[in-house]
């Protein structure tokens, strides 16, 4: 399943995110950094050596927890996970690459599992607004949150519309849990379709996103029964693969991953205490430090309809060539996914004298609420998604990118250590999170895959 929040142990029935602990950053030469903020001045009274320390306990127990849930060496037994077709040892190595369990669309239960006394199961319409509503102030409210509380992601109504309607999506696989008495909106879990090359197999399998409890039916342990539903829904219609990530360590990673974040609006996000200004550095010398052209350097257009024939056939042939687990987008997918749409994907090309797409770029809006700061309730954040350059190099088109993203009023760029990126983190002054991100596959098998190997971003 393919999921942002496939945890089920240590999990606080709310979610747990590819970006949960992402969302903040780790120390850097940029001056991103999460925990305290440092001081400027080189002598501390008694006072502030004692503040300093308890925040260096504080920070290292969390920084001990953190460790725990990468690794997989923590208290809690994975007893959801150890009864799913996932693979299971942390310690042998896998060499094949297939199912790991075959079934039919026979041997699947027809009637949904039972909830909860007091819950019942709906199918959430996003193309109904009062549904998306809905379904947006449970997100909004319950959805993924930093390690300290301080944001929480805030998917908008177009982006849910957008990342739940790809073509062939299932209104089935848009699974609510509702109050039986009050009719209000608990909890949720979705599926779209999706194939998936494997090493050299392709796979019918699907994406599973956005799985939110309610806050406050954390002890009804709903997770694991919405996991069991959907896949439930899923193999009727004979698909029996997905691939899901997670924040957290659960059997078995095929890869794993790090976000990295590039400040665009360094003041905003001091003041949010996303990042910190580093010692010895004055804002107006940190801005100085990070502060970007006014336009890109090269002639990038949005995409256009007439284009996708020709983007799609440069991504294909990119991923095809340079990946492992890569995503095959038909055309229709790709132009659903990629033309622009505003304050939800960005997807911009550089195009030859033919007309033939050679270059481009693309990135996705998913800004956080701001909890409890005084300055400010928004942080607009903007994800790198899909990029592939031939005329210009990696560097110069991901750098126009930056620009392209701060002129559409993003105040960060984050971007996963996938494909090409790592690459490019030091040059155009990116800080290293201090989250982790898992690839899973759910019911297959195969070897282990570098950060690079990796073509599929998941929302």
């Amino acid at each position: 399943m393919s999921s942002d929040d496939m945890n089920t142990e240590g999990y606080n029935e709310s979610s747990v995110s590819s970006s949960s602990s992402s969302n903040r950053a780790a120390t850097t030469s940029n001056g991103i950094t999460t925990g305290s903020s440092t001081t400027n001045n080189t002598s501390l009274s008694g006072n502030q050596i004692l503040n300093y320390i308890k925040d260096l306990g504080v920070n290292l127990d969390k920084q001990a927890k953190r460790e725990a849930k990468m690794t997989g060496v923590d208290n809690k037994e994975h007893k959801f996970w150890n009864t799913q077709p996932v693979i299971q040892s942390f310690q042998e190595p896998i060499h094949q690459n297939g199912p790991i369990e075959i079934k039919s669309v026979d041997e699947i239960r027809k009637e949904p599992y039972n909830m909860p006394t007091g819950f019942e199961w709906c199918i959430i319409n996003i193309n109904d607004p009062e549904e998306i509503k809905e379904m947006y102030t449970l997100l909004s409210e319950n959805y993924v949150e930093d390690d300290d509380c301080q944001f929480r992601f805030d998917y908008s109504i177009p982006f849910l519309q957008w990342a739940l309607t790809p073509p062939g999506f299932k209104l089935d696989w848009h699974v609510g849990v509702r109050n039986q008495k009050t009719k209000k909106l608990m909890g949720c879990i979705t599926a779209i379709p999706a194939v998936v090359k494997v090493y050299d197999t392709a796979v019918n399998m699907v994406e599973i996103n956005f799985l939110c409890v309610h806050k406050k039916l954390r002890d009804k342990r709903l997770a694991p029964v919405l996991i069991k539903e959907i896949t439930r829904r899923v193999n009727l219609h004979d698909v029996w693969q997905a691939a899901y990530t997670a924040g957290v360590v659960l059997p078995k990673p095929v890869s794993r991953c790090r976000y990295y974040h590039r400040s665009l609006n360094p003041k905003k996000l001091i003041e949010a205490k996303f990042s910190y200004l580093p010692q010895r550095t004055t804002m107006a010398s940190h801005i100085r430090t990070l502060k970007l052209k006014p336009k890109p350097d090269h002639n990038l257009i949005p995409l256009q309809h007439e284009l996708v024939p020709s983007a799609h056939k440069l991504l294909t042939e990119y991923l095809e060539s340079n990946t492992k687990l890569r995503m095959i987008f038909s055309i229709e997918e790709f132009a659903h996914v990629f033309l622009p749409r505003d304050t939800v994907v960005s997807t911009f090309v550089i195009v030859d004298n033919d007309n033939n797409v050679t270059d481009l770029c693309s990135f996705y809006f998913l800004p956080s609420t701001i909890i409890g700061n005084p300055l400010h309730n928004k942080l607009s954040a903007v994800y790198s998604y899909y990029n592939v350059a031939t005329t210009i190099s990696f560097e110069s088109l991901m750098k126009d990118a930056l620009i392209l993203a701060r002129n559409q009023g993003a105040d960060v760029f984050n971007a996963l250590d996938v494909m090409e990126n790592l690459q490019i983190m030091d040059s155009l002054k990116f800080g290293i999170g201090d989250g982790y991100l898992q690839y899973y596959l759910y019911n297959w098998q195969c070897s282990d895959m570098n950060a690079e190997d990796i073509g599929l971003v998941l929302l």
